[in-house]
């Protein structure tokens, strides 16, 4: 038996182990620090958001299964590591349409930002540039084109655009765009009618906002939220381009469910920069999508907020590359919650990839410091994984380093 050897003990050989943190001043400071994933911040934007504002953010589809389905798709990857190699340092860089950017992920366009804290598309768009990567401003986004780009001057901007009915309020908004700066343009093409999201019709969510006395009281514990609402500009419309309609009348405006792929074709010839069709869920409409003119896709299912049992998107993404990859860019989003989930969507063929939620997370828990927040936690867990698995650059990364575990098979109908 071990008997233990005792001393009188002496400060000076604990003082090396007794390092007391410095407590930090500013309260949003000191809550980001102790976020270390987006889980964390997603906890702490529970907190301080009303439950409409982050239900809208949080929720999806229906039953929700879609969202499910898709993060439990970035659960199962399992990661084959190479061993034994220098990684010493590891690149992060990916080019993407033409140009670089730090990190292989950009922000992808949500709507209503600045429900969810007032500083909104300003707060994000000025977070990316910083950080080096691209940002999509929506057309549903709640701060104007001209007024994002003047918010980060030098940084990338992307804009995505729902085709009008009437075709010339869309032509008038790419324009804006192009003369702003904004050198991409998405279309969106899963959205001919919206998902029943359920979360929002609870939460009176709708377009206009449905107030009741619950929905203000929930709201009255969140004091921050509410002097940031009153004591900012009234919520414009990024679509609103003349800030003259109706909430309700520019939505219904907004709405078309007769676009084609000939409107695809259409709008290849009234934007001049590069043109993305994102919500692409079939190999044979990534094949269309080029077809038509478009220089890239996004593999998408919005998010899980449409049509709820939709396909998976990273399950789709390696047959789509092998179809189209060699056509133009292929991006992915929807079920991104970490950076391990962004290395193997690359390894797997992606040349880019798009978060939404991941960031509102953070807009929601500190504002732009929380976008850095969740930039800094990504892009750490993406440097962290690619080293673990024996790669320095993100060009290296390959199928051999992903193997897909499924726990949903195809049944055959014959």
């Amino acid at each position: 038996m071990v008997h233990l050897k005792r001393q009188v003990p002496k400060i000076k050989d604990f003082a090396p182990l007794l390092k007391f943190k410095i407590p930090e001043v500013n309260a949003t400071a000191r809550r980001l620090a102790d976020a270390h994933t987006i889980a964390d911040l997603r906890r702490i934007a529970k907190r301080r958001t009303p439950t409409g504002p982050f239900d809208y953010t949080d929720g999806a589809a229906d039953q929700e299964i879609s969202i499910g389905r898709s993060r439990q798709a970035f659960l199962d990857v399992e990661f084959q590591p190479g061993i034994l190699n220098d990684v010493s340092k590891v690149n992060l860089t990916t080019p993407v349409l033409g140009k670089e950017s730090a990190l292989p992920f950009g922000m992808a366009p949500t709507g209503f930002t600045r429900m969810m804290h007032s500083a909104g598309e300003r707060a994000v768009a000025s977070a990316a540039a910083k950080a080096g990567i691209p940002y999509a401003l929506s057309t549903v986004g709640t701060t104007s084109i001209e007024d994002v780009a003047a918010a980060a001057p030098s940084g990338r901007r992307w804009f995505q655009l729902y085709l009008w009915k009437n075709r010339e309020r869309s032509l008038e908004l790419i324009e804006n765009a192009e003369k702003s700066g904004y050198d991409t343009l998405f279309i969106t093409v899963d959205s001919p009618t919206s998902g029943n999201r359920v979360r929002d019709m609870r939460n009176g969510m709708s377009i206009p906002p449905q107030l009741t006395v619950k929905t203000l009281l929930d709201a009255s514990y969140r004091p921050a939220w509410w002097i940031n609402f009153l004591t900012t500009e009234p919520y414009t419309f990024t679509f609103d381009v003349k800030r003259t309609g109706s909430i309700q009348d520019l939505a219904t405006a907004l709405s078309d469910s007769s676009v084609t792929f000939e409107d695809l074709r259409w709008l290849r010839t009234a934007w001049k920069g590069h043109l993305i069709v994102k919500g692409i869920q079939t190999v044979a409409d990534a094949e269309q999508a080029f077809e038509y003119g478009a220089d890239g896709i996004v593999v998408s299912n919005h998010g899980g907020r449409q049509l709820d049992r939709s396909p998976v998107p990273f399950h789709l993404l390696p047959r789509i590359v092998d179809r189209v990859g060699e056509r133009g860019t292929v991006m992915l989003d929807t079920g991104i919650t970490h950076g391990a989930d962004i290395v193997a969507a690359i390894a797997l063929g992606a040349n880019f990839t798009l978060v939404g939620r991941a960031y509102l997370y953070g807009l929601m828990a500190g504002g732009e410091a929380g976008v850095h927040r969740c930039i800094e936690i990504l892009s750490t867990e993406i440097e962290r994984t690619m080293k673990l698995l024996g790669v320095t650059s993100v060009a290296e990364l390959n199928p051999d380093h992903v193997r897909v575990l499924t726990r949903t098979v195809p049944v055959p109908l014959s």
